[in-house]
């Protein structure tokens, strides 16, 4: 037979954990079978209890509305949800540890664009939680050690038996003398203030792989702050930011850079020998170069960080026209004039123009 849970909880279908918690709190104590003795209390009292393991579950809940639940299926003694439910029959899990795992760290690093070309070692100053060398993580003073709570015997938390309407109760909650530890330290580490750490700098070695970007991670297991009590450390998480360079900027893994020269140059072509960023290259432009020619050298680029080989070096051509000239200067340029005997200057289309043209070549 199919139950309808929120029927038997009488809430509405769409009701929140907390009144489906509440109607079940005010069902399972009315329908108990410690305290109602009536017929059919029990069974009520089974179905209260399933309906609410199902709906306090959000995948459960969520199973059940599209029509997968199918009964009592896995559940088991209905003591068990409602003493776990109240408080009651719980039993003590033992002390808790005062090494705890460190948490995780997240530095920023700067990195320059040249670096990231074949990639670097860099020394990186970490101010984080070490263990405390006075106490090596123990947490008390040296010579001595912690001792077993006599309020809790060692067990780290305590209970209470309350008598109610339902019987006895049992409830169980942290010691509060050693706060759970089940140890109390009597002479802490004057060091660490009984922390089993200490804040301090330290300098770690990283090697920083080619063809890094912005905004990319590395991530370094057990490089992170050292817990409390000289517990385990966390992980270190690198987060880096390629610095920009005056000449050169970075499009994927290809390097580029704008090549100015005087329209003489560009006319009869010529070699230059540059600085690059990994060393010299030398570039070579052909006869007849316009503004926003590509001259490409290819493997000068950044070293391909999933993949082998290297981007390449592009330069953008921009050819420059003299502002002043010369008398007799101005004489060659009329006569170069009458030779040619030029076309009239002219529109370009949107995307034919010089600017498109340039962007399109060396960052595209």
């Amino acid at each position: 037979m199919s139950v309808d849970h929120y029927e038997v909880l009488g809430v509405s279908r769409d009701a929140n954990a907390d009144t489906i918690k509440k109607s079940y709190r005010k069902l399972a104590r009315e329908l108990h079978p410690d305290v109602n003795q009536e017929a059919g209390a029990e069974d009520r009292f089974k179905l209260v209890t399933h309906a609410y393991e199902v709906l306090s579950d959000p995948q459960q809940r969520a199973q059940y509305d599209r029509g997968g639940d199918q009964g009592f299926g896995g559940f088991g003694p209905f003591g068990d949800i409602f003493e776990n439910f109240f408080g009651g029959g719980g039993q003590s899990q033992g002390p808790r540890s005062r090494r705890e795992r460190g948490q995780d760290a997240l530095l920023r690093v700067d990195v320059d664009l040249k670096d990231v070309i074949f990639g670097v070692n860099q020394d990186i100053e970490i101010d984080t939680a070490v263990m405390c060398e006075t106490c090596e993580g123990s947490c008390s003073a040296p010579g001595s050690s912690p001792r077993t709570c006599d309020i809790c015997g060692g067990s780290g938390s305590l209970q209470r038996t309350v008598r109610s309407v339902l019987g006895n109760m049992v409830t169980q909650s942290p010691c509060g003398s050693c706060r759970g530890f089940g140890e109390v330290i009597d002479n802490p580490c004057p060091t660490c203030a009984g922390q089993g750490r200490v804040r301090a700098s330290r300098t770690l070695s990283v090697d920083i792989p080619g063809g890094i970007e912005t905004g990319q991670r590395i991530h370094l297991p057990g490089q992170g702050e050292v817990g409390h009590g000289g517990g385990p450390a966390g992980d270190l998480y690198l987060e880096f930011t390629v610095r920009g360079d005056s000449v050169y900027s970075r499009s994927g893994d290809d390097i580029v850079a704008t090549l100015e020269m005087d329209m003489i140059d560009a006319i009869e072509g010529t070699s230059v020998t540059l600085d690059a960023l990994d060393g010299e290259v030398t570039v070579t432009v052909k006869p007849g170069a316009q503004s926003a020619d590509v001259i490409t050298v290819k493997n000068r680029g950044v070293t391909k960080l999933r993949g082998n080989g290297r981007g390449d070096l592009r330069f953008g051509v921009h050819v420059l026209t003299p502002s002043k000239l010369s008398s007799k200067e101005s004489d060659l340029v009329a006569k170069l004039r009458e030779l040619r005997k030029p076309a009239a200057p002219r529109l370009a289309g949107a995307q034919q123009g010089m600017f498109h043209k340039f962007r399109d070549r060396l960052f595209g």
